[in-house]
């Protein structure tokens, strides 16, 4: 009998909390959805909590919900970070080999990663992940893993994203008092990415676009790895706001009128239809229709495609995404129409990411909103503590530190 192990995953997003509970076979890796859950989180905004008991609250109720559906229980998790605190940089290091034998060991690739992450920081920031990019030795570039090959000098080339430890520590205590334990925090851009995009797109050049609902996530890679990422504190629940509005309507009707009837660009509204909505009294009906909304949400759009453009500008690396496109995962990225808003503004072919390889009910893994949750399943990448190409090295384990000192005050 295959022997499976359940797995959770909790996504803290811009506004909302994700929850998706999988199972993996022992045997074959092979990883099954069997629940999904999300609910608004007002205790959380643009990924940092305002709110420490709302926050817990959602964490233990989302879980609760994907466990009457997976009929399972739940005590770890693994858990998505997103949010404008965190930042990132690409930094070098690099380390003499002096002894007689001069084959380079895991060891001695560790050590010039160390030497990587020797950077100055703010009290109040720690290294969240060091993604190993390109190894050089000898001077030779190029070289995807050193281990087992001769050189005197090996240098590295990596991406290393940190994080705001106050803001860190609110979401693990968040996590605690709901009653749950933290297998490992992982920034969600990195885990979406290594699920939803594919090794000849990291190779070819490419952009991920993660729409989540107060910031967007942008990750850029080219030659297989990632090369830059930025948080934008901006997001689609700025269109539900400017939908809310507009038609004078709750935040939670004009969510409902997005899904239902939103269209990212004018061009695309083949044909014009009337909906109703209730006004934000509760009571009054109204009416509207498709071409009036479209005029609510394109200058919004807009304005998120121009903030991604000037930032690819800023990272000198706009050629490099043309080969690969756009990929697009998020929460916005439900909108009708929005991979050929994407291509108009970025002048690059663009596509939906959902997760690969996986299977599940479609409302599940064919929801871009559940992208990240899922993803956080690739144990490969969560459990790297070593050198392996694509996968990220973690920085001090401050989940680690802060249940210890959960455990000893309470």
């Amino acid at each position: 009998m295959t022997k499976h192990e359940i797995l959770t995953g909790i996504d803290i997003g811009s506004s909302q909390v994700c929850c998706v509970i999988g199972r993996r076979s022992q045997e074959s890796g092979e990883i099954e959805i069997l629940s999904g859950a999300k609910i608004p989180c007002r205790g959380v905004k643009g990924g940092v909590v305002i709110n420490l008991q709302e926050t817990s609250y959602a964490v233990s109720k989302v879980i609760e919900m994907a466990e009457e559906k997976a009929n399972e229980t739940v005590r770890q998790i693994y858990l998505g970070l997103r949010g404008s605190h965190i930042e990132s940089m690409n930094a070098r290091g690099a380390i003499n080999i002096s002894r007689t034998d001069k084959e380079i060991t895991a060891e001695d690739v560790s050590g010039a990663i160390e030497n990587a992450k020797t950077i100055r920081l703010s009290p109040d920031r720690e290294i969240l992940h060091t993604i190993p990019q390109e190894f050089s030795l000898n001077h030779q570039r190029g070289v995807p893993n050193p281990v087992g090959m001769e050189g005197n000098f090996l240098e590295v080339d990596v991406h290393i994203l940190t994080a705001s430890s106050s803001h860190l520590s609110n979401i693990y205590k968040s996590v605690a008092q709901a009653g749950f334990e933290v297998m490992e925090p992982v920034y969600g851009l990195l885990s979406v990415g290594d699920f939803v995009i594919t090794q000849e797109e990291k190779e070819l050049g490419c952009l991920l676009v993660d729409f989540g609902g107060l910031t967007t996530g942008l990750a850029i890679y080219t030659e297989g790895s990632i090369k830059y990422s930025k948080e934008l504190q901006i997001g689609s629940d700025y269109v539900t706001r400017d939908i809310s509005h507009s038609l004078r309507t709750s935040v939670s009707v004009a969510q409902d009128i997005k899904e239902k009837y939103g269209i990212a660009m004018a061009s695309l509204l083949k044909q014009d239809s009337k909906f109703d909505f209730t006004a934000v009294d509760g009571r009054t009906v109204r009416e509207s229709n498709r071409r009036q909304l479209v005029e609510i949400i394109q200058p919004r759009l807009d304005q998120i495609f121009v903030m991604i453009d000037e930032e690819l500008k800023k990272s000198n690396l706009t050629d490099a995404i043309i080969p690969g496109g756009v990929i697009i995962t998020g929460g916005g990225s439900c909108l009708e129409g929005i991979v050929q808003a994407a291509e108009q503004a970025l002048n690059t072919s663009a596509r939906i990411g959902l997760p690969q390889d996986i299977k599940g009910p479609e409302e599940l893994v064919g929801n871009p909103s559940y992208a990240t949750a899922v993803a956080l399943f690739r144990s490969e990448f969560i459990d790297a503590t070593g050198y392996s190409a694509p996968r990220a090295i973690k920085g001090p384990s401050w989940y680690r530190r802060f249940r210890d000192w959960f455990e000893q005050s309470f």
